[in-house]
């Protein structure tokens, strides 16, 4: 099993992110405190690692969309992310 390092700002988005139902972009960006730009930036990132999901089903999101958009953490990952963000 392989460990997860996580950068600040990916670590502050899955803290944020609701691991049972998961999180609205809106919601996101209410939580971190991230500019649009950097939480769609980190979001991409989380999904381009498999860490996390969207529904709809996509492989980006943009600015323009990413508000309306369900972010899932991947529950293949979840038991190695909750161990992520616990570490410092």
């Amino acid at each position: 099993m392989k460990q997860i390092k996580l950068s600040g700002r990916e670590r502050a988005v899955v803290r944020a992110m609701d691991f049972t139902n998961g999180s609205v972009g809106e919601e996101l960006l209410y939580r971190t405190n991230l500019d649009p730009e950097d939480l769609v930036d980190t979001l991409n990132a989380l999904v381009g690692l498999g860490y996390a999901e969207m529904v709809p089903p996509a492989e980006e999101t943009t600015v323009a969309e990413f508000r309306t958009v369900l972010f899932e953490m991947n529950p293949s990952y979840a038991f190695e992310l909750r161990a992520a963000i616990a570490r410092l």
